[in-house]
């Protein structure tokens, strides 16, 4: 008998989109090298390319990482003596941008109450360099942050998907002990769907995301079934 069922965010609560990660970084860099157009190009490179070595580790050893740690990587091109406030703006104008890129579906509020009317408990695990509170305000913003029994974020972690701890966190975020008893949806092969049926749930595959190649890790795995749409998850779900 299904308990819960645990989402992936990027890519299957929010839909997936490219987008320009450097044009994030800039935006930041801008407010902390105000008016050097070369430094502040100079950090946006350094934070890009920290961010993408951190990501690499995650994918290669399933590492979390922190949007602190990234901007603790390129600290050679921030400047120096940063004040409280000029540190807080800059990463405020890094939020708005990303805040903005990535709603929710506008079928996931649906879809989320249809599951809890049935008494199902609800979950996300995403792996993020985000900190919690902007998940939050983005679901709070959306209208879905209260249909959550429980959200686990990687940056809250030592490690991220597919490693069977980050399975688990969420598993004991939201009561359930048998992961026989859960449904992971995801939209990336190895990592949720390789992670999810590794720890012993089932896997619902959502396959509508272009994941950059560098991500991509082959992997020879079998989702318990596919949706094309988020809508048709609660009529799966009533069948197992």
């Amino acid at each position: 008998m299904i308990e819960a069922v645990i989402f992936d965010w990027g890519g299957t609560l929010s839909p997936w989109k490219t987008v320009d990660n450097l044009a994030g970084w800039r935006l930041l860099a801008d407010v902390l090298h105000d008016g050097d157009d070369e430094r502040a190009a100079a950090l946006a490179d350094a934070l890009l390319a920290a961010e993408d070595a951190r990501w690499a580790a995650a994918r290669d050893e399933h590492r979390a990482f922190t949007i602190a740690q990234v901007l603790a990587d390129a600290a050679a091109h921030h400047p120096a003596d940063v004040p409280a406030a000029l540190h807080e703006a800059a990463m405020e104008v890094h939020r708005e941008f990303w805040l903005g890129q990535l709603p929710t579906d506008p079928d996931a509020g649906p879809v989320l109450r249809s599951l809890r009317e049935r008494g199902l408990k609800l979950g996300v695990l995403s792996s993020t360099s985000w900190p919690r509170d902007w998940h939050e305000d983005r679901f709070r913003t959306d209208g879905v942050l209260d249909l959550f029994d429980a959200c686990v974020w990687s940056s809250d972690l030592e490690w991220t998907k597919p490693h069977p701890t980050a399975f688990r966190a969420a598993m004991d975020a939201v009561g359930v002990d048998d992961p026989g008893a859960c449904v992971y949806v995801g939209d990336r092969p190895y990592d949720d769907i390789s992670g999810a049926k590794a720890v012993g749930m089932r896997a619902v595959f959502v396959p509508h995301s272009t994941i950059p190649v560098v991500q991509q890790v082959p992997v020879d795995v079998h989702p318990d079934a596919v949706l094309q749409r988020l809508t048709d998850l609660p009529e799966l779900i009533a069948g197992w």
